[in-house]
């Protein structure tokens, strides 16, 4: 998504806690568009005060604040039985909690701008009975309730805010860990179109979401996913 703003002559400000993939990031954007306006700030998400602070440093590095896709999640695998209290907190901290103290510490901003955009990444997982991670996607479903809150408070500031739904989207994470040949079947099986969502795929609807091509679109859940669910 950063690499698909950027390439839109967007001014494209991100947040890491993988500060040596997020420098790498930074110093390739930096070398193939001189040009280029794009910052980086170190941040744990599930922290909400170094959340609340990097946000605004990202504002006051751009000139302004017009739109925030929030989008940090961990989907990995565990049972029923082995999910702690700790790892409960953890999961719901790092998938949903981030995406609601990100918006409250974004839209004075996006308002003072005038209005924009609040994109908040779901998944379809919790739609397509997905078994093996209970925590995700209850996350996720959650995620739905805080769109739908959200862009009923923030309409009158002309801030929308909308769900996007990948499906299952070869990311280098998914193709390392979980896409085996097995996955490969379900997926031919279970989507209408042939071929995979590619992160391309997913940056284009956030892409839409964030111009004023989607200026009369809030309080829905945008679904990329080849046709699953």
């Amino acid at each position: 998504m950063v690499e698909a703003f950027s390439a839109q002559g967007a001014k494209v400000a991100f947040i890491d806690r993988d500060e040596t993939s997020g420098r790498a990031l930074l110093d390739i954007l930096r070398k193939s568009s001189p040009d280029a306006e794009v910052a980086f700030f170190p941040c744990d998400v599930s922290d909400a005060a170094a959340l609340k602070a990097a946000v605004a440093a990202a504002e006051k590095a751009m000139g302004g604040l017009g739109v925030l896709i929030a989008n940090a999640a961990n989907d990995t695998r565990h049972t029923l039985d082995e999910l702690t209290p700790e790892g409960w907190d953890a999961c719901l901290s790092v998938n949903l909690k981030h995406q609601f103290f990100a918006a409250q510490a974004a839209y004075p901003f996006i308002a003072a701008a005038g209005g924009g955009s609040i994109i908040c990444l779901g998944s379809i997982a919790w739609l397509n009975n997905t078994t093996g991670m209970v925590g995700y996607t209850t996350a996720k479903a959650g995620v739905h309730g805080l769109v739908r809150s959200l862009a009923r408070q923030l309409g009158p500031k002309r801030i929308r805010v909308n769900a996007l739904l990948p499906g299952w989207t070869m990311t280098e994470r998914q193709l390392t860990h979980w896409v085996d040949e097995e996955a490969e079947r379900e997926i031919a099986a279970m989507q209408c179109l042939p071929g995979r969502v590619m992160p391309d795929d997913v940056a284009r609807m956030a892409l839409f979401l964030a111009a004023d091509d989607s200026q009369m679109c809030t309080h829905q859940s945008f679904v990329v996913d080849g046709g699953w669910i």
